[in-house]
């Protein structure tokens, strides 16, 4: 009788082993498209990075290209705008750091850390105020000669800082950087 005894609880834990894995096998191929749904489409992967052909974009004139679902600024600085942006000190801006995301955070907002190359001829930043998420207005507008969001009055300068209104940080410069003559790629 022992011996019948112990062929049934092997039975009976094979039985509970087989249930439980039948389970987890069950439940793993309903939860995975849960689970998947989760991860980014293929449109949104295709554009984590883009590449921006500029050798048409004139000197003084802006490119507006959209990415991630932003519009970014990609702007040809003539020479008075960039000497307008390093003619101004840093205790005069609202916002003193550079809000690069080429850099460390703590960079301070100077005119170079906020353009792209050395000479400063090329500035991409996003096309978004930073108090309500508005589209500014570009090519010289606004008091300061830079950008304008109309929508409540904040003014940026010729390097995207913030200079007057109620738009508390500079417009945010992405991930970007020349991997051609005349190509940016960001993200």
């Amino acid at each position: 009788m022992a011996h019948t005894e112990e062929q049934q609880g092997t039975r009976r834990d094979f039985l509970y082993y087989a249930t439980a894995g039948t389970g987890l096998v069950v439940t793993g191929a309903a939860v995975w498209p849960l689970i998947n749904q989760l991860n980014p489409s293929a449109d949104v992967v295709a554009l984590a990075s883009i590449d921006v052909d500029v050798a048409d974009v004139a000197e003084g004139s802006q490119l507006t290209v959209q990415w991630l679902g932003k519009p970014v600024f990609i702007r040809h600085r003539t020479a008075e705008e960039i000497e307008a942006a390093r003619g101004v000190e840093l205790s005069e801006l609202p916002d003193p750091l550079a809000a690069n995301d080429n850099l460390d955070g703590a960079a301070a907002g100077t005119d170079e850390n906020r353009a792209l190359d050395e000479e400063g001829r090329w500035l991409v930043m996003m096309g978004v105020c930073t108090h309500l998420g508005c589209v500014p207005l570009g090519d010289g507008a606004g008091d300061f000669g830079g950008w304008f969001c109309p929508c409540h009055g904040s003014h940026y300068d010729t390097a995207g800082r913030i200079r007057r209104g109620p738009a508390p940080t500079n417009l945010p410069v992405p991930v970007a950087a020349f991997t051609g003559e005349t190509t940016i790629t960001l993200g």
